[in-house]
């Protein structure tokens, strides 16, 4: 074990946050509609299922379509989609999908996710319901994966707290935030995160990380595929609030100017290369517009490809190949996904 790395027995657990942290600009996926669909893949016979339900009580839902859980509306079933309410709840999942030999995948917010149309085999392990939110004095928040970025910026904003003013333009939860690094011109998550806490999926063993530990770096991490985040640390300074509400604005008037709206998506769906922005090498090779059924490379924003109705994700990663082509041969550049794709096609 690294010595940036410290194991321990029992989850970081704070107060939850009171009623005046309030939601900023996300959008809470996964209520509603809460019908099973036809899932003729699935792995889970009923003792499986008996026992997930036992473990879980209601955090779990079988044949759940994955379009009710990511910002994009697209995606088949997961045979099980679980919610832990507590990292010692997602530390027993990942010690029974272990024991029983059933594949677990994990996932945050939704919002930089594809799910293929056949959807996920075994459980899905999603953080939405890890929501412990605390100001620990005077300046360090402590706060579980499934919180979304938008009640940190309002915690701290309360507080006249800076340092996450990024926030305002990244939608999503903490944990999908943390292992992306995610970010704009104003931060990344990198600037603020002091600790990541995880659970490792083969055993269930929850692990301590300081931030070097992390390898943070532009829209990544060196935190595992075979871990998930449940909580993390940020330490942030003291600024005038007037100038915080400025500057969140200002990002937000930005986007707002720049980004397509009423549509279904991801945000950006490439990474920027060094030295250059995708958008423009997108549409510059004249792929604005581009069209695989309902999902369009967005005549707005050229690094948006958007769900404009039914659009499935084989329509969307067939999109997602064409443009990457096109810049290739226009350009010569790869373009690297920003967004993650999952599942079963």
């Amino acid at each position: 074990m690294r010595a940036a790395e410290e194991i321990y027995r029992g989850p970081v657990v704070s107060p939850r946050a009171g009623s005046e942290v309030e939601l900023i600009g996300d959008e809470e996926l996964g209520d509603g509609e809460s019908a099973a669909v036809d899932n003729p893949r699935s792995q889970l016979d009923p003792d499986a299922r008996r026992a997930l339900r036992e473990l879980l009580g209601d955090g779990v839902r079988f044949d759940e379509p994955m379009r009710r859980h990511t910002t994009l509306k697209i995606g088949g079933p997961a045979d099980a989609f679980a919610e832990p309410a507590r990292p010692a709840e997602v530390a027993a999942l990942a010690r029974w999908c272990a024991a029983a030999r059933v594949p677990i995948t994990v996932v945050g917010g939704g919002s930089n996710l594809i799910v293929r149309d056949a959807g996920i085999r075994g459980v899905v392990l999603a953080t939405r319901r890890l929501r412990s939110l605390a100001l620990v004095p005077p300046s360090t928040i402590h706060v579980e994966a499934g919180v979304s970025t938008g009640k940190v910026l309002s915690l701290a904003l309360h507080h006249d707290l800076g340092g996450v003013e990024f926030l305002g333009g990244v939608p999503g939860s903490i944990g999908g935030g943390m292992i992306m690094n995610a970010g704009t011109y104003l931060g990344e998550f990198k600037d603020v995160t002091t600790r990541v806490d995880t659970v490792r999926l083969a055993d269930g063993e929850l692990i301590r990380r300081d931030r070097a530990a992390c390898g943070f770096r532009y829209r990544g991490s060196d935190l595992p595929a075979s871990e998930v985040v449940v909580a993390a640390e940020l330490v942030l300074r003291p600024r005038p609030r007037a100038e915080i509400q400025a500057e969140v604005a200002a990002l937000r008037r930005r986007r707002a100017e720049r980004e397509p709206k009423k549509v279904a998506s991801n945000g950006s769906t490439f990474k920027n290369p060094p030295g250059d922005f995708a958008g423009r090498l997108i549409e510059v090779a004249g792929c604005k517009g581009w069209r695989e059924g309902d999902a369009v490379c967005s005549p707005v924003h050229a690094n948006w490809l958007v769900n404009t109705g039914r659009a499935t994700a084989a329509e969307l990663t067939g999109l997602i190949e064409r443009v990457r082509a096109e810049v290739a041969r226009v350009h010569g550049i790869h373009l690297d996904l920003e967004v993650k794709i999952i599942g079963e096609a």
